[in-house]
Order: C-alpha cells, then sequence, then structure tokens
C-alpha cells in the first residue's frame, strides 16, 4: 500500500454541511437587507480565508464587521448543526479503510471543541488517530496545524493522503508533502476544483477504487 495515512478535512468532505452553510448565510443577508443567497451562490464564491469569502459578500468588511458576522454565523450553525448528517458512505468508506491497515486523521478549520463534540455524537472517536482543529472561530487556515500533524506523524513525502473539497485543502496537501483527493459535492464547485491538478472523485466510496 502506497499510503501510510490518510488525512480527512471535516465540513463539506465527512460532513454534509454544505446547504446548511448557504442557509445560514441567506439568512444573515436577509436580515441586512440583501438577497438571499443561494447554493450556487455559495459554491461560486466560497474560499480560503474565510475572510476573504466574507469580503466578497459584503462590501467595506471592517475587523469588526467581520468579527460580528463570525460570532454570529457560529451562533446559527451550532444551534443546529447535528441536524445535519455525514456525507453518504462515510462510515462505511471509513471502517473499509481501517481493514486497509492505514490509520486515519482529520484536519479541520472547525473549531477543536466543536470539532470534538460532533465526532463523538456520531460515534467516529475509533476511527482517527488525531482530530485537530483549530483554536478560534475564523478558519483562517490549517496549514501550520497540517505541518505539525505531519511532522507528529514522521511520514516522507508522498505516504500520505489528504481528502478535502476545498482548494485550501491542496495547498494544505501540497506544503505538507501529501497526495490529494477532492470531493467535488463539498464546499466548492467542481468547475473551481477542475482548475486544479488535484484528482477529483464524485461519492466518497469512489476513494476505495483509488486506495
Amino acid at each position: 500500500m502506497k499510503y501510510k495515512h490518510v488525512i480527512w478535512d471535516w465540513n463539506g468532505t465527512l460532513f454534509n454541511d454544505l446547504h446548511y452553510c448557504a442557509e445560514i448565510m441567506s439568512k444573515m443577508r436577509e436580515k441586512r437587507g440583501f438577497p438571499s443567497f443561494s447554493v450556487n451562490d455559495y459554491l461560486s464564491i466560497f474560499t480560503f480565508p474565510v475572510r476573504k469569502y466574507y469580503e466578497l459578500i459584503w462590501e467595506n468588511l471592517t475587523d469588526e464587521f467581520f468579527e460580528e458576522l463570525s460570532i454570529e454565523f457560529i451562533s446559527y450553525y451550532e444551534k443546529d448543526k447535528l441536524n445535519n448528517k455525514l456525507n453518504d458512505n462515510a462510515h462505511f468508506v471509513l471502517s473499509e479503510i481501517k481493514k486497509m491497515g492505514i490509520p486515519q486523521s482529520i484536519l479541520s478549520a472547525y473549531s477543536q471543541n466543536s470539532l470534538d463534540e460532533i465526532v463523538r455524537h456520531f460515534q467516529l472517536e475509533n476511527c482517527f488517530e488525531n482530530v485537530v482543529g483549530l483554536d478560534n472561530i475564523y478558519a483562517a487556515s490549517k496549514l501550520e496545524n497540517g505541518k505539525s500533524l505531519i511532522q507528529k506523524l514522521g511520514l516522507k513525502k508522498g505516504e500520505t493522503l489528504l481528502v478535502g473539497d476545498t482548494l485550501h485543502d491542496l495547498e494544505v496537501a501540497t506544503e505538507i508533502g501529501a497526495d490529494c483527493v477532492l470531493l467535488t459535492s463539498g464546499h466548492q464547485a467542481r468547475n473551481v476544483l477542475e482548475k486544479s491538478n488535484s484528482k477529483l472523485i464524485d461519492e466518497l466510496t469512489d476513494l476505495l477504487t483509488f486506495l
């Protein structure tokens, strides 16, 4: 087996929260008198860092307004997050990779405490050696955490596969010396992901064939 470890993104990759996030942002815009915000709108502009994504939605975004919006978004998100589900076949794919003898970890821009809570909710603790999130709600980047994780794992270039759903996942993979597979049903549109040189999959089960 080529890969000695699989690193997973969480939001949009294992956890199906695309429509939920778009709905929250639409609610926040309508509250302030702006037009509603569709899933296609979301897919066309979502990016990292999230501050940049917000700048594409809100004109003249100040630090204070960004903090206000970030706190409001997380407040909405945390309220009903557990009403969302894992992506199709997530449990099955995680189990099959475990049967292959490949250890797995999560590397997410989600806040650590919330990430730990939701992983426990879906009873996935035993699937992962490491669950790594951020220490804040601003989802700027997970690159530094990715570097720390790969150092902890002690793996060489090409021995790790990172599975995500955004170009930021590819950026992180490139920086830490991991190969990358991107899921096309997550937080960035297929036509955005196609601009990369990453392997694309439409379903999580496609990853098993790739492995």
